[in-house]
């Protein structure tokens, strides 16, 4: 498949004619695939030809390992990642006494003295090392196949409903297929190679390893590469030092062989296949980390615990034991827009040749593979999904990959109680309590201040200072917005255990803010100082370019301002979210009344002369016409605190926010864009911003585009804004189609959760309801929304409904009864 990425084509350009002058490559005919129906195609993609490059090959992962296949017939390559292996070890960047020069910045940027005291922050408040870890690629495992000339009828596909690559060809008369997958019960990837004429499957295997060549003149990231038995290979190696951080990440990689018929040898590093009527090829992978403080796990150890474990399983058990483990989640949301012969087309070609009405299934399509990369990237036990998930074939990604949260860690998780997968999330709220350990540190030693605070990045070692440089690592709310996800989980499921445990972490968020506010002279109310809104740089007075001693470049301006919008709207969400905690678990009377005193003086949202929601206190311009961020727009979307119904007048600003941002961004940029376009009810608008994220930011892999980089972040966020569309219960109510555009008119959707433990089934034609299933988990009263009459029943059993307003009804539900809302025709 081709790239539709033009920036990133003209980068590897080189590489590509390298490769071409290099490489004997295997000419292959392409399959004409007809309109058959003979696959579902909301969840499968399919091309006619290899990936052209790592960013468009096609994913599999456990939460725990991932790999990439390319789908090659003479050279295949399958990538492979285990979520633990990064640089470093652990380490802690705090830098003790830097709430010393607190005072003075604050008063400096109280005067307007911004660029003085952003100068400041960077010498004293900013963490240290400045930079922090990277996620790194374990290794390649290479396979290299006998020429047997032309290809025929190739097709790689992923079924996301399986959780299952499949690679086939017909070559020579003989017709071969390999599947790949990477199984979370036996914690393996497995590669099944089969041919339909007994004795063709023949190929060398090589377990290659990564080292950072970029800084190999000082990389100690050293790996070695050997034989395993007479059936296997075995890669072992350690993760790079890094900005002085001892690289204390020890790994094994093993593979194993299995073949009905032929020869299986070992040569060296090579593992031969002669003549196998089959082969499959186990891969086993593993760390030293435990957590992160502690790497004193042995890897070998483990790869030999998941190698004994899979003794005297067949490869057909261990695939329908994958496929059912895989199941168990996605299985419980299908989607239908409804299917045209565009639905059919190989992926690519549907992605080159979409057009907001030719094919209403490739959103549902979209939709369903965020639910699937969210499985196999953030499981129960694992790591959070990071920017690229759990898949990187860079030792210098983008950002690190790591999890970047003035944005786009949330993002990854905003599908995750909405598309029924609220065990996925459960990486993110250990990672959560995990930072709270340094942000305690850095809320002490940077400013003063009790409790914890974590700002806009960390790694896999839980690190909490500020970071990259004060333009970025001013924003102290990063822990606080994650906190709004531990709220959220407890919305969605009741689970008043959770909320009980977790609630000390949000209280611990909730004293930083209770002692980092201060009063702003001017406009008397409760402010963060140092703030920033993320990395939009305001239009003001003297915002001019200088040289910025922490990253060594010259930067456009500062950020630094005090009581930024999304600082005041994500406390004026957590203040009320710990208060409302601590009425539900009666604790902590007078410290709720404190916080929510606290909150009354935050300063308030603010329109602009122009008639924008302003993103600063002061109602400045920004340098850059469209900024990807619409960071003063959190209150609409994932927030809580803006809407039509509320707040209009604020509704009304936020348009006039999105208006002026326009279309471009990125990837992670058009779904936020588009969730809140739901948020307004206004369909059309939010189908523009799909329309261009489809032909602007998307690998026909159907990963997001960030700046020529892959990310998941939108991904997530084109599922998470696809479900507003279809269902919004953030005001104590459920309403069912808030914003449908004209090309789903016809369409069903069953498992989408809502708030107050409820799942919801819904069918529609010609844009109108037709039938409702609502599950009532916990009991609660049901509210819901609904454009014309419907009638609820229980069990053939008519149930009395309260109308609150027209459209608008209520009804008593019991835990575990089952409700159909019905469209109520006239005698």
């Amino acid at each position: 498949m081709k790239s539709r990425n033009p920036e990133l084509m003209n980068k590897l350009l080189p590489f590509f004619l390298f490769m071409l002058v290099s490489c004997s490559c295997t000419k292959i005919q392409k399959l004409d695939h007809e309109i058959t129906g003979d696959f579902n195609p909301v969840t499968y993609l399919w091309y006619n030809e290899p990936a052209d490059m790592w960013e468009n090959t096609l994913p599999v992962g456990n939460g725990r390992l991932g790999a990439r296949i390319f789908g090659r017939t003479d050279e295949e390559t399958i990538q492979f990642n285990e979520e633990t292996y990064w640089t470093g070890g652990p380490y802690s960047q705090t830098v003790k006494g830097g709430a010393e020069a607190l005072p003075e910045i604050r008063k400096l940027i109280f005067n307007g003295e911004y660029i003085k005291a952003h100068k400041l922050f960077g010498r004293y408040l900013m963490g240290y090392p400045v930079e922090q870890m990277k996620y790194q690629s374990m290794g390649d495992l290479v396979l290299k196949f006998p020429d047997r000339g032309k290809v025929m009828n190739y097709k790689l596909a992923l079924d996301i409903d399986q959780a299952i690559v499949t690679v086939s060809y017909e070559q020579a008369g003989i017709q071969f297929k390999r599947e790949v997958f990477s199984t979370p019960v036996d914690q393996v990837i497995v590669v099944h190679l089969t041919a339909d004429k007994p004795g063709s499957i023949s190929f060398t295997a090589n377990l290659r390893g990564y080292r950072n060549q970029a800084h190999s003149n000082y990389g100690t990231d050293y790996f070695r590469m050997d034989p395993a038995g007479n059936d296997g290979l075995m890669l072992a190696g350690k993760s790079a030092d890094y900005l002085g951080i001892e690289g204390k990440v020890r790994y094994q990689a093993r593979l194993k062989a299995i073949s009905e018929g032929g020869m299986i040898e070992v040569n060296g590093e090579d593992l031969v296949a002669e003549n196998c009527n089959t082969v499959t090829l186990y891969l086993a992978a593993a760390t030293n980390f435990i957590n992160c403080k502690d790497v004193s796990g042995d890897p070998v150890k483990r790869v030999n615990h998941v190698f004994e474990l899979l003794k005297e399983k067949s490869y057909q058990n261990i695939k329908e034991a994958h496929i059912r483990e895989h199941r168990k989640l996605f299985s419980r949301v299908n989607i239908d827009f409804g299917s045209t012969p565009n639905s059919f087309l190989p992926t690519d070609q549907r992605l080159e040749k979409y057009v907001v009405t030719n094919d209403p299934n490739l959103a549902a399509l979209c939709f369903q593979f965020g639910r699937y990369l969210l499985i196999s990237s953030s499981r129960p036990g694992t790591q959070p999904a990071n920017l690229q998930g759990i898949w990187n074939t860079k030792m210098n990604p983008s950002w690190d990959s790591k999890y970047t949260t003035n944005i786009n860690t949330e993002m990854n998780y905003w599908l995750a109680e909405v598309g029924n997968l609220s065990e996925c999330a459960e990486p993110l709220f250990t990672m959560i309590s995990e930072l709270e350990d340094q942000g305690s540190e850095v809320a002490r030693e940077h400013y003063g201040a009790g409790g914890w605070v974590f700002h806009q990045n960390t790694d896999i070692w839980r690190v909490a200072a500020p970071m990259d440089g004060p333009d970025w690592g001013a924003f102290t709310t990063g822990g606080a917005w994650l906190c709004t996800h531990l709220w959220e989980h407890y919305l969605y499921t009741g689970d008043k255990g959770f909320l009980q445990e977790v609630y000390p972490v949000m209280k611990g968020c909730v004293e930083f803010f209770l002692d980092f506010l201060v009063e702003h002279p001017g406009y008397g109310w409760l402010v963060t100082n140092p703030s920033t809104s993320p990395e939009n740089f305001p239009g003001r007075p003297g915002n001019d370019p200088f040289f910025d001693e922490v990253t060594g470049w010259k930067s456009p301006g500062t950020t630094i301002c005090a009581g930024s919008s999304i600082d005041m709207q994500i406390l004026n969400d957590l203040f009320g979210y710990l208060a409302e905690a601590s009425r539900i678990l009666d604790i902590d009377h007078e410290f709720r009344d404190r916080v929510l005193s606290a909150r009354e003086k935050l300063a308030p949202l603010q329109i602009g002369e122009k008639g924008d929601l302003q993103e600063w206190l002061e109602d400045w311009d920004q340098k850059e016409k469209s900024h990807r961020h619409i960071s003063n727009l959190y209150g609409l979307f994932p927030g809580n605190q803006i809407s039509q119904k509320k707040k209009p007048e604020f509704a009304e600003a936020s348009t006039v926010v999105l208006e002026q941002r326009g279309l471009e961004g990125n990837g992670w940029s058009s779904a936020w864009k588009m969730a809140c376009w739901a948020r307004l009810y206004n369909p059309l608008k939010a189908m523009d911003n799909f329309d261009y994220y489809i032909h602007h930011y998307c690998y026909n892999s159907l990963y997001a585009i960030c700046s020529g980089a892959l990310q998941v972040d939108g991904v997530f966020g084109i599922t998470a804004a696809i479900a507003e569309m279809l269902l919004q219960s953030h005001e104590e109510e459920i309403y069912l189609l808030p914003a449908l555009p004209e090309s789903w008119q016809t369409g069903n959707i069953s498992g989408l959760c809502a708030r107050a433990g409820f799942k919801v089934d819904m069918e529609w034609d010609s844009g109108e309801l037709t039938r409702v299933i609502i599950l009532s988990k916990l009991g609660n009263v049901c509210r819901v929304r609904v454009k014309g009459k419907f009638t609820v029943k229980s069990e053939d059993t008519k149930i009395q409904t309260t109308e609150i307003e027209p459209g608008f009804f209520k009804f008593s539900t019991e835990k575990g009864k089952i409700y159909e809302i019905v469209k109520a025709f006239k005698p």
